[in-house]
């Protein structure tokens, strides 16, 4: 994987970037959907590609391992042929299914033993069984194994969490450099910056992640409710640290406000479930504000749904008829309020993207957070 930082914000640290991988080309700021278990819910590869414009997306480790299984995506020849998709993908390492099946895990320093959620069996990752997997899930850029700590976390507790996921960090980085892919292209690695909200916490694994001198970096263990406040101040400690000619990866992050704020602070990659989960509740996300279809006032508004969006289907169906469909409990409402949501979240990087070049970026920004949090 090669990055190259192609110009940065004069106001702020906003930068625009581009990735090259084996499976093309990510022009940065990106937003990356994610699809969860081989595919983003609701919505096809092809409307992926053709109509919301996604240049990379997500899957995970954890998922894809226990369903359909690994041997199954070995003999597909991986997850890009199994899926019909032939741009970028990243895996996370399963880390956050750590911290989110807490009442189904035991950490120790070898691994994690959890009991899987489809049918309480039990499973046992260790950093290099992480690293192992997403070889052969063969995705162009894996994640190391940590451990999320979750919000609110005692200092003591996230300080061991940490160095818990640093001596990992170690463990992935050797096992995944003695080793090579399975079908005939590159992929890489990158270390997670933890440390909860304790900015020396942060300071101190954003400074330990850097020796390993990886192609790119992810920073974890934010949004997981934390204020916003605390998200932004964190993520702006790290990016001063990491490299500025490496790619910063903020997981899990957010609405469309978080991801403005934070591509100010240096931030070039994010992924988040918001717009497909909210879409399926009928939560629209527009340049105006944002849309709950549910709501009384839009059952006899035949207006478009967005005239304004990338997606034809919200510039040719009405507010009235989405609102039917998503009432009613019909597929088709999720599928076109998820190609709205993640096209309009394209957009917005895409936008953000060509302010940072005609440098205006920072008065852009101020005016898009206002509106893109109203109330519609």
């Amino acid at each position: 994987m090669k990055f190259s930082l192609q110009h940065t914000d004069k106001h702020t640290r906003a930068r625009a970037g581009r990735i090259e991988t084996d499976h093309g080309v990510i022009e940065t700021p990106i937003f990356m959907p994610v699809g969860t278990a081989g595919t983003v819910k609701a919505v096809h590869q092809k409307e992926l590609e053709k109509v919301i414009g996604a240049r990379i997306i997500l899957g995970n480790t954890y998922h894809l391992y226990l369903r359909p299984g690994v041997e199954v995506l070995q003999e597909a020849g991986g997850l890009h042929r199994f899926i019909g998709w032939d741009r970028p993908i990243l895996t996370d390492s399963g880390g956050y299914q750590v911290y989110s099946l807490s009442h189904r895990r035991k950490i120790t320093e070898e691994g994690v033993t959890f009991q899987s959620h489809l049918d309480g069996s039990r499973h046992f990752f260790r950093p290099e069984d992480a690293i192992e997997i997403q070889r052969k899930i063969g995705a162009d850029i894996v994640m190391a194994f940590d451990e999320c700590t979750p919000y609110p976390c005692a200092r003591r507790y996230a300080e061991q969490s940490m160095e818990l996921t640093h001596r990992w960090l170690k463990r992935c980085c050797d096992y995944f450099d003695r080793t090579e892919g399975y079908y005939g292209y590159s992929q890489t690695l990158f270390p997670i910056v933890q440390g909860s909200v304790y900015p020396e916490l942060r300071r101190r694994s954003a400074e330990y992640v850097t020796r390993f001198d990886r192609e790119g970096y992810a920073i974890g263990g934010l949004s997981v409710g934390e204020p916003a406040e605390v998200m932004y101040e964190m993520t702006e400690l790290v990016c001063g640290i990491l490299p500025a000619d490496r790619p910063r990866y903020l997981m899990g992050v957010g609405t469309p406000a978080n991801i403005l704020e934070c591509i100010a602070l240096g931030v070039d990659m994010f992924d988040c479930v918001l717009p497909t989960r909210n879409a399926r509740h009928g939560l629209l996300y527009t340049a105006e504000g944002i849309i709950n279809i549910k709501n009384l006032k839009w059952k006899h508004d035949f207006s478009p749904i967005d005239p304004q969006s990338p997606s034809p289907l919200s510039r040719t169906h009405s507010k009235a008829y989405l609102r039917h469909l998503v009432h009613s409990g019909e597929w088709l409402g999720a599928m076109i309020a998820s190609v709205h949501n993640l096209a309009f979240f394209l957009w917005l990087v895409k936008e953000a993207r060509r302010h940072i070049f005609a440098g205006d970026f920072a008065v852009w920004k101020n005016e898009m957070v206002e509106r893109v949090q109203r109330r519609l």
